[in-house]
């Protein structure tokens, strides 16, 4: 009898199952991508019914591979964070679209409470800021544009929940409504300090507790999954939003350690103990993940846009066919010729957090073309881990010794070269780069006794490559001057 988990990233852009055997070794894996809808300018929305569908299929092709599916013993679910979900209790059915954490269509919401004097009070409960990024301003809205919603919710009648919510509803038959502390934690309803939601903020945003799912640790029994896998049911043991699975399949458990994931965006988790910081540079407080009961604390920066910027370059603008087409062209250039890509599409995110910013490009001329762009998009995450870094720095006292990378954008070689030279740090990139669904395997693991605790998981980390800085220190202070000059370009009177 194997002891394998099968690990659900139901991430922002696409569904991906994969199976892991103890050691970390990928067994299958399947992915789907699914639609985006951009109904107004700074919306975003996806088809909750559409996400279900595509990640039970994923699950199913996934399993499918394997030899012996019976050697599969449980389910670890990870998950786009702050997405919201309102859904029909009786029916299961959503009352609208979810609404993406890249959605900032409540921003005039934000800063009326802000005008209000409410982000203090917000912040300190919390660790977070009053943005339209959150789940709290997203379900009030549903509550307030949807016909009958409200009315829907004081009687009881509805569920709100982030996406993993949503798919153990699913999953479980509508048997269990709950999440894990590290989803909570991204709402602006969940008191990072006393562990439970907030009765204060809820009537702040005016959000009826009968929506809410009860909260469990991240690796705990979430319910046994008995629809949409075939014959197979399997308990589901492990869950956490996308960035905190990626810091525990990064094995970051000691504070002062530092991970960072480049994929449709860009997040960067310190470590800071048991022991929240708060931060004096517009970063976020938040939980790296709660086990036993004990919260682990970490401080945030999120950038809205890093590999999105690269589907851009293919979608919208057509001047590559694959994402990595870049990696090539960018190194066909010996400097970025003066040309920057602010991608600001929905927003700046840390350290600025200026959601009426938006995207520009900056500094070309009739020389410029797609080896430029591409590479701009690429220097464009470099430089805004740069600004987390120093903002980390800041408020944590020291300068991480190393920074730990994954994500599908990592895979690119150059663009791990030019994170260690802009931020003059060693970066390591694991063997296995897809940490999410690896952290989301190994919460489950923890709960089924795979592993007996974090040093077991840690053990089981392994390197695969690691840059060091080689650029000048003049060459980098210029480029990040010009990165400074087109940040302050992007801001919108």
């Amino acid at each position: 009898m194997g002891k394998h988990i099968l690990a659900i990233d139901q991430g922002t852009t696409s569904s991906r199952a994969m199976v892991f055997s103890p050691e970390g070794r990928a067994l299958a894996s399947a992915q789907c991508e699914f639609d985006q809808h951009f109904p107004n300018d700074g919306w975003v929305e996806h088809d909750a019914e559409q996400i279900w569908q595509v990640t039970a299929r994923v699950c199913r092709e996934a399993l499918a591979e394997l030899e012996t599916p019976d050697d599969v013993i449980g389910i670890g679910i990870t998950n786009q964070r702050e997405t919201t979900v309102v859904w029909q209790r009786n029916t299961g059915k959503p009352i609208g679209r979810a609404i993406v954490w890249q959605d900032r269509r409540t921003a005039q919401v934000c800063r009326d409470l802000k005008k209000a004097g409410h982000e203090k009070s917000v912040r300190e409960r919390t660790g977070l800021l009053l943005d339209p990024y959150f789940s709290a301003t997203k379900v009030a809205w549903m509550l307030d544009n949807i016909d009958g919603a409200r009315e829907q919710a004081e009687r009881g009648e509805l569920a709100f929940g982030t996406i993993d919510s949503w798919l153990i509803w699913n999953f479980t038959g509508g048997k269990r409504h709950v999440t894990d502390a590290t989803n909570a934690a991204r709402t602006l309803l969940f008191n990072i300090h006393e562990q439970r939601w907030d009765d204060e903020l809820l009537a702040l945003f005016n959000i009826p507790k009968t929506m809410l799912p009860e909260v469990l640790d991240c690796a705990a029994d979430f319910g046994t999954a008995t629809h949409s896998l075939g014959d197979i049911e399997l308990p589901i043991a492990g869950v956490a939003g996308d960035q905190h699975a990626a810091m525990v399949g990064q094995a970051c458990f000691s504070p002062g350690m530092i991970k960072s994931t480049y994929g449709t965006g860009c997040f960067a988790l310190l470590h800071t103990g048991d022991t929240p910081i708060n931060s004096d540079n517009r970063l976020l407080t938040t939980l790296a993940y709660r086990l036993n009961g004990k919260p682990q604390y970490a401080l945030e920066g999120s950038i809205f846009i890093a590999g999105a910027a690269v589907q851009w370059l293919r979608d919208k603008l057509g001047i590559i066919q694959q994402a990595a087409e870049t990696e090539a062209l960018a190194e066909s250039l010996n400097s970025n010729n003066g040309v920057y890509l602010v991608p600001a599409f929905t927003g700046l995110g840390a350290p600025h957090w200026e959601p009426d910013a938006r995207a520009i490009i900056c500094g070309m001329t009739r020389d410029t073309g797609r080896a430029e762009l591409a590479r701009a998009a690429l220097e464009a995450v470099c430089y805004q881990t740069h600004d987390l870094l120093d903002a980390m720095t800041a408020d944590a006292g020291k300068r991480p010794d190393t920074l730990r990378v994954d994500g599908g954008m990592i895979a690119n070689n150059w663009l791990m070269q030019m994170l260690s030279d802009i931020t003059a740090m060693p970066a390591e990139r694991p063997a296995m780069i897809e940490t999410t669904a690896l952290g989301a395997a190994r919460l489950a693991g923890l709960q089924l006794g795979i592993f007996n605790n974090l040093e077991d998981i840690a053990a089981s980390w392994e390197l695969e490559r690691r840059t060091e800085p080689a650029m000048e220190s003049a060459t980098r202070k210029s480029l990040t001057k010009g990165w400074q000059k087109a940040v302050k370009r992007s801001l919108l009177d």
